[in-house]
């Protein structure tokens, strides 16, 4: 049997191939970036809108955006609601600039903060909050930001992923920013399910209401699901193995790879005798227990994996390295196999991402309580020693235990 792992995105073959059934949103994409990108004085911003359940391809999409607004030029800000970061204020918007606005000159930042820095700095995460920060401010200040970096950096494409997971402060900016978007050469490309706290359902109105093109990913047909099949499997797969999949699966592109995965691990024949295990198997890769990801890593690399997890959106190798207290090269080693794997994606340096969501949350989940209180601990001192500040720390200080510390509790 050939094997070829698919991806995590209803891709076929190796990861740059074309998504089934998405061109529509594809070019619904170019379409937006050249307008966005035509002469001085043409740019049209606009708001392009994603939406569908778990799995459906939202993030493979944004990815395929991500990469033709950088080849089209663009400055590319890109952030992502974390499930177990939506109560943390402004955690979004610290993604979408922070590394933009750090890698400004001197003068290009002053130019570009003008009277806001102070305001705007802390919730950035670029300087340490100097009291409590308030919300309106700070969104009058990121306006002020924004626009001004939008004027020196232009044309600029805002993406967010899992926008139904954003803090309510990134998500009352949003709202309000898409609205002064129009008037500038920027874009912003949202994605999200239709799962939205109830006290966030005005704000995603705000948003979504305003969407110029609107897109709702539906399942794969069973003909691309077969194709996923025979890229996966071989050529010799069966007709009736391959429609077993796409009832098992019921089209989903994230379950239909995972089961793959899953199938070319045990080497079943992808045959019409084969398909009675078939969903076993998808009740296995649907629930990638702890059991899954240790014989799929091994121990190391899952402690790697677990210390990305409770980073979550925003993870830094080094950081992840200390809290699963790896060294540079048992880290690198571990990182080199989580991309093997399709688990983590990102340049060769700089901040790594799950490949998906629903993987973050799955490696999260297969954690031990230990593990995870005391990796929470870790990723709380080194993120104040990092100089991220408490703001940051928060979150993590919420999951351990406090008895006994007093500066903790405060």
């Amino acid at each position: 049997m050939t094997e070829a792992k698919p991806g995590d995105d209803g891709r076929s073959g190796a990861e740059g191939g074309v998504l089934h059934e998405r061109e529509a949103e594809i070019r619904s994409a170019g379409r937006a970036i050249e307008a966005l990108t035509g002469p001085v004085g043409t740019e049209v911003g606009e708001l392009l809108l994603y939406t569908g359940a778990a799995g459906l391809g939202k993030t493979a999409v944004l990815t395929e955006v991500r990469r033709a607004a950088r080849r089209a030029g663009c400055t590319v800000l890109f952030g992502r609601g974390g499930q177990r970061q939506c109560h943390e204020p402004f955690h979004v918007v610290r993604q979408l600039v922070r590394p933009v606005l750090a890698a400004l000159s001197d003068e290009e930042r002053a130019r570009v903060f003008g009277p806001w820095e102070d305001v705007v700095g802390p919730a950035a995460g670029l300087t340490a909050p100097r009291g409590q920060l308030d919300p309106q401010g700070v969104r009058d200040g990121l306006d002020f930001v924004l626009t001004r970096l939008v004027q020196l950096r232009s044309p600029v494409a805002v993406l967010v992923d899992d926008l139904h997971w954003a803090d309510p402060e990134s998500l009352g900016w949003l709202a309000g920013f898409a609205v002064r978007a129009r008037e500038l050469p920027a874009l912003l490309v949202l994605a999200c399910r239709d799962e939205f706290p109830d006290d966030a359902l005005a704000l995603q109105r705000g948003l979504t209401d305003r969407a110029d093109r609107r897109h709702e990913l539906r399942p794969l047909r069973p003909d691309s699901v077969a194709h996923l099949v025979r890229a996966a499997l071989g050529a010799q797969a069966e007709d009736a193995f391959c429609r077993h999949v796409w009832a098992v699966t019921a089209g989903n592109p994230y379950e239909t790879a995972a089961l793959l995965r899953e199938v070319a691990d045990q080497r079943l024949d992808p045959v019409e005798e084969s398909t009675g295990q078939l969903r076993e198997l998808a009740a296995t890769a649907r629930g990638m227990t702890l059991r899954h990801w240790l014989d799929r890593l091994g121990p190391t690399t899952l402690r790697f994996a677990w210390a990305a997890s409770v980073l979550d959106t925003d993870i830094r190798p080094d950081l992840a390295a200390t809290i699963c207290a790896q060294g540079p090269e048992t880290a690198a080693q571990s990182v080199r196999e989580l991309r093997r794997h399709r688990v983590l994606t990102g340049p060769q340096s700089g901040r790594l991402e799950f490949v998906h969501p629903l993987v973050a949350t799955s490696v999260y989940q297969s954690m031990p309580p230990a593990a995870r209180t005391g990796m929470h601990g870790v990723a709380a001192v080194e993120l104040e020693n990092a100089g991220l500040g408490l703001l940051a720390a928060s979150r993590h200080l919420l999951e351990i235990l406090p008895e006994g510390d007093g500066e903790i509790v405060d």
